[in-house]
């Protein structure tokens, strides 16, 4: 089988992300890593935090904290609320890790060596006051084109307008909040991305056609816009330093990388921070370097970061002049908002993924979110649409389904599955639908078509409910035990099934209903179209439980509550 290389674009270490950050990379990511590994392909999905820059810098003066402890203790918070949503990584690694000081400093000499990095001077802010220049973000003011007050040195939250540092209106420290500032000149590195442009053009053409369409128009977007020379340096505390076998005075400088430098070989980086945990079994390199033909390597991000994964790192990859494997593919997403307005994590807007898991547990989250993912546009996050969602597809196709099948089978048959007669029609017309139905969910996961794969999951939940109704075993029990009992039995089957197949997207209610059978030999990690029809995979005589309410349906006052807690329409 194939060997799949799976990275999703890393959460930044300043706080707890948001749903929309949730479903914009690692959950689409875990979901395709389980059903891969479900289908015996060897699977590697590594994630990691991204602790460098100037927010992690300021998040810990806030706190008061020592910048490597704050991102040690974020690291492990945001590991926690991952592992609350049953995030399968096989390693969550961290930007700051030796490993990726190592590769990182490799891939800056290379590139320098190559002729791809220039030491240019540039005239930059410097306070006297705390004795430094500050990065852009260390600069706040008066934006010029709306006149926001808290606008930062290289954006504007309010007005998203790219600023300059020098473009702000009464600009100010957001170390010291000193005025007293100054333009003096220092130098920094640049990666000259400009004389890798044809390079990233040819390598862009020749996978965008497979790329989705968001991911392969930014791409082409910014090529047609031009590489420009990036500045690689920041005059920062933290981060990547600038080795000083090959940049001396910007070592002693203190100069470090810019995160953007960084943070894309950090997938590079976690893999051997995992491999190194294990080197006698696990090697780093068989799945990134010089296995262009022998690994399928699949990104996942939100819009905003596939300029760095489909120009800026290829560009990094390419002039490195050595083989390191670059991304097959391109998983794209829109944003996910809250009521139409934006998730913010600054004015607290929208959920949380901490808060989420406070309310509700993982699943209901997962089901919802993937089976509403902003693939081809914007997706708007409503309590009233969860709500509705949680109840009409978990709560009554899913979970009474269940519930109705192994309550009703224990009341009239006892704790083992019923035998009953030979399946008939009604089971032959039924399992020919399950087996198309499989075979299109099999279809839009192997093209990663979230949404359409989560409406295929739910039609093989509805097919369960259309049969219950269709034989009506509380009926048929009256005039034909046998045929009822071979409509639970049936029944029961299909919740084997359902347990195999909705593993990616709700894995702990899953393993609930694959546990409600004592199988000895359960160890079906999928169902082949066979097995679909013919529905026996629990024969009669098992013996069975019934397992708690799967689903909770919700509440007008449950709706009611969450409005209340977390706000409506935005204002």
């Amino acid at each position: 089988m194939a060997r799949h290389l799976i990275t999703s674009a890393l959460p930044y270490i300043n706080g707890i992300k948001h749903l929309g950050n949730m479903v914009g990379s690692m959950l689409p990511a875990d979901v395709y890593s389980r059903y891969l590994r479900q289908r015996d392909h060897d699977v590697l999905y590594i994630c990691a935090t991204d602790e460098h820059g100037t927010p992690a810098e300021l998040a810990a003066k806030e706190q008061g904290l020592p910048v490597a402890e704050f991102c040690a203790q974020a690291h492990d918070a945001q590991k926690a609320v991952y592992d609350g949503f049953a995030l399968a990584f096989d390693y969550f690694g961290r930007s700051s890790s030796p490993q990726n000081v190592e590769i990182t400093q490799h891939f800056a000499r290379r590139l320098n060596e190559n002729g791809f990095i220039e030491e240019r001077a540039i005239r930059q802010v410097y306070s006297p006051t705390d004795g430094r220049f500050l990065p852009d973000r260390y600069v706040e003011g008066t934006c010029p084109h709306c006149g926001y007050d808290k606008a930062r040195g290289d954006q504007c939250e309010n007005c998203t307008r790219v600023l300059d540092p020098t473009d702000l209106i009464n600009p100010r420290s957001a170390i010291s909040g000193s005025t007293d500032l100054e333009v003096r000149e220092t130098k920094h590195l640049f990666l000259l991305q400009s004389k890798l442009q044809h390079e990233v053009e040819e390598w862009v053409s020749r996978h965008e056609a497979d790329w989705p369409q968001l991911a392969s128009s930014i791409a082409r977007k910014w090529l047609t816009e031009g590489l420009h020379d990036r500045a690689i340096t920041r005059d920062l505390d933290w981060g990547v330093p600038v080795p000083a076998d090959t940049w001396p005075e910007l070592a002693a400088e203190g100069k470090v990388f810019y995160v953007w430098f960084d943070a894309p070989i950090e997938y590079l980086g976690s893999t051997k921070e995992w491999s190194d945990k294990d080197p006698q079994n696990r090697d780093w390199k068989s799945w990134w370097y010089d296995v262009d033909d022998e690994v399928r390597y699949t990104q996942f991000m939100a819009k905003d970061n596939v300029p760095f994964h489909t120009v800026m790192f290829p560009a990094t990859e390419l002039g490195v002049r050595e083989p390191w494997k670059k991304v097959d593919y391109v998983k794209a997403f829109n944003w996910l908002t809250y009521y139409g307005g934006k998730f913010s994590t600054s004015q607290k807007r929208g959920v949380f993924t901490d808060q989420a898991l406070e309310i509700l547990p993982a699943d209901y989250w997962r089901y919802f979110l993937i089976a509403n993912a902003p693939e081809s546009d914007d997706s708007s996050f409503t309590w009233e649409h969860f709500t509705a969602t949680v109840n009409k597809d978990l709560a009554d196709t899913l979970g009474n389904f269940v519930n109705r099948v192994l309550s009703f089978s224990k009341k009239r048959f006892g704790e083992q599955v019923p035998a009953g007669g030979e399946p008939g029609e009604a089971e032959a017309r039924l399992g020919g639908q399950i087996a198309e139905l499989l075979a299109e969910y099999e279809a839009q996961m192997e093209a990663l078509q979230f949404r359409k794969a989560a409406a295929a999951l739910r039609a093989l939940w509805s097919a369960g409910n259309s049969y219950l109704e269709e034989k009506a075993p509380w009926l048929e029990i009256k005039t034909d035990k046998d045929g009822a009992a071979l409509t639970l039995r049936t029944a029961m089957n299909l919740i084997h099934l359902y347990a195999v197949v909705s593993e990616p997207f709700i894995p702990t209610t899953s393993a609930a209903m694959r546990q409600a059978f004592a199988l000895g030999d359960d160890t079906a990690t999928w169902v082949t179209p066979d097995e679909a029809k013919a529905l026996t995979a629990v024969p009669a005589g098992t013996p069975f439980t019934v397992p708690p309410v799967l689903f909770a349906k919700l509440t007008d006052e449950d709706l009611q509550a969450y409005k209340e807690r977390f706000g409506g329409e935005p204002e």
